[in-house]
């Protein structure tokens, strides 16, 4: 697997776009590193710019855009909503693939170090990269902002981890950490007081709002047995946020930093923030993704939705992201782009390497008629199984709103969500299945000289090969788990579409007996006997019953026809 960390800089520039070009422009040309997203505010005068790559060449592009940063952006002058002390003003690093956060730490450390040396910028690091217990929360290390900068400087106290100590009008300081994926999300208002935003936003951030008495004159802050003033925490875990006003739409936002979507997601963000501005004369009209999000998140926000509505959620990831999008209003401010916003997809664009998966089923059919060897028969064998799950999951879902069934429509859900993942993986190994051929091809063009080359490479051998016996060993554990949900539609799903059931029997049944045929070829070069016949007896019993259950379907089947 490779490494892979992500770096979201935020510029303290949204209004001028060939500054932002220059940057961006910088960080692309690092060789190993992809630009993935450029969100510019010009409300905020701030821009979001997210980035990928091996962790040495992500801490080079971050240093690039450091140095550019302080020559071209000028703090002085700086005027915007957003929080903000420096022109590069934070620096996150995120652990995406093959590392670790602890190892990720370390590397924000090793950006800020340098950032300091090379750049000249005055950094604290924070977060899981905090260098002191009180440097852990940025909006402790940022508190004051620009303006109370060069007054905290000369507290000891606030000395910078890295770089220069004085204050430079210039470029402020910096912000470095290691953190967890953050989404940053807007939720927009039908109002354009940013007093009665902010005040939603203490309704739901994690810190709430310091508790006061209920004098309306005075509001005297209530203070501990310390004198340290009391906070009434908000509704919302793992949640920070402000309320302002966006000139540039006219309206304003409860602006929010979700640092653990897991803990708060998208979708309970927005009702709740929905709740809390309805509780207060205040509708919620839309909201905004700033930057990326992870496409779990999206498809749990569909889901979210969907079952509020009583649909089935075992629906297509597109049609998830649909819903989402239309519940939450993202598209109302500018259209929501999914292969812009949502970094998986980003990150497949801006892959090379072409996926059978993604080819038009003609192109599939004819690329496997052509006189390459890959794709062969295992990947048709997941093809036609991905096929005779869909046609399971088509009847589940089509049974889960079928007139009269209301009462049963999250039954018929959950078979939808089963033949889901079943296709799902499917596909996949359509292309697995391919890559595990290709990768003993790879070994025959090993050297094998000398004991060592020789032993290196029947290592590689043995290893590729007992891959490809167990990719199509998956496919027959799959193809034969969504004969279950093909099954239950036949006695439980909608009569008009038992046919469906039946060419889905079929389908799964020649995916299981095809991959089989793969596993007893591929078996043949194993070395290990035990292993290998393990694989011959296992994928035998897994025949015989997809066979067997195949029958029992279509006797069902055709008896609905007498």
């Amino acid at each position: 697997m490779d490494r892979l960390i992500e770096c979201v800089p935020n510029f303290s520039e949204g209004r001028d776009m060939d500054v932002i070009k220059r940057i961006t422009d910088a960080i692309e040309a690092v060789d190993g590193v992809s630009l993935l997203d450029v969100d510019p505010g010009a409300a905020t005068n701030r821009t979001v710019v997210t980035f990928v790559g091996s962790p040495e060449a992500v801490i080079n592009a971050a240093v690039v855009a450091g140095k550019l940063s302080a020559e071209l952006i000028d703090m002085s002058k700086h005027r915007g909503e957003h929080p903000r002390f420096g022109a590069m003003d934070v620096c996150p690093l995120v652990p995406i693939a093959g590392v670790t956060m602890e190892e990720t730490a370390e590397y924000a450390r090793e950006l800020a170090r340098r950032l300091g040396e090379e750049a000249g910028l005055t950094i604290y690091c924070y977060e899981n990269a905090a260098l002191k217990p009180d440097r852990q929360n940025l909006a402790n290390v940022r508190r004051g902002e620009y303006e109370a900068l060069k007054d905290r400087l000369q507290d000891p106290q606030w000395a910078p981890d890295f770089g220069p100590t004085q204050f430079q009008p210039g470029t402020g300081a910096t912000a470095v950490s290691a953190r967890d994926f953050l989404v940053a999300y807007n939720v927009n208002l039908n109002t354009t007081s940013s007093r009665r935003a902010n005040a939603i936003a203490f309704d739901v951030r994690e810190k709430g709002r310091i508790r006061r008495e209920p004098c309306i004159l005075t509001g005297e802050v209530v203070r501990d047995a310390d004198g340290k003033p009391e906070w009434i925490p908000g509704s919302l875990k793992s949640v920070k946020g402000i309320g302002w006003f966006i000139e540039e739409f006219g309206i304003c936002q409860v602006s929010m930093n979700l640092t653990n979507v897991s803990v708060t997601p998208t979708h309970v963000a927005f009702d709740e923030v929905s709740e809390k501005a309805r509780l207060r004369g205040i509708r919620v009209t839309g909201s905004e993704l700033v930057g990326l999000i992870p496409l779990s998140a999206m498809l749990d926000a569909g889901r979210y939705f969907l079952r509020k509505q009583q649909r089935s959620t075992g629906v297509s990831d597109a049609e998830l992201i649909k819903i989402a999008v239309k519940s939450m209003g993202l598209d109302e401010l500018y259209p929501f782009k999914p292969e812009e916003k949502i970094i998986e997809y980003v990150l497949a664009a801006q892959s090379d390497r072409k996926l059978l998966v993604d080819l038009s089923l003609k192109g599939f059919v004819e690329e496997t008629a052509s006189e390459s060897p890959a794709p062969g028969g295992g990947s048709v064998a997941a093809a036609l199984g991905a096929l005779g799950s869909a046609l399971g999951t088509m009847v589940a879902n089509l049974s889960s709103h079928k007139r009269g069934w209301d009462s049963k429509w999250e039954e018929y859900s959950d078979w939808a969500e089963r033949g889901k993942a079943c296709h799902r993986e499917l596909l996949a190994l359509i292309d697995r299945d391919t890559d595990a051929f290709n990768a003993i091809m790879a070994t025959w063009k090993m050297p094998s000289k000398t004991a060592e080359q020789k032993a290196a490479k029947e290592a590689a051998t043995q290893a590729a090969v007992h891959q490809a016996i167990a990719i199509p060993f998956r496919i027959m554990e799959v193809a034969l788990e969504s004969m279950e949900v093909t099954s239950t539609m036949v006695d439980k799903g909608i009569q008009a579409s038992i046919s469906d059931s039946g060419v889905a029997a079929l389908c799964a049944r020649s995916a299981v007996m095809g991959a089989y045929l793969n596993v007893r070829v591929n078996s043949g070069d194993l070395s290990d006997e035990v292993v290998r016949q393990d694989f011959l007896d296992r994928g035998a019993k897994l025949q015989e019953q997809a066979i067997e259950l195949e029958r029992e379907i279509l006797q069902r089947v055709n008896k609905a026809f007498e």
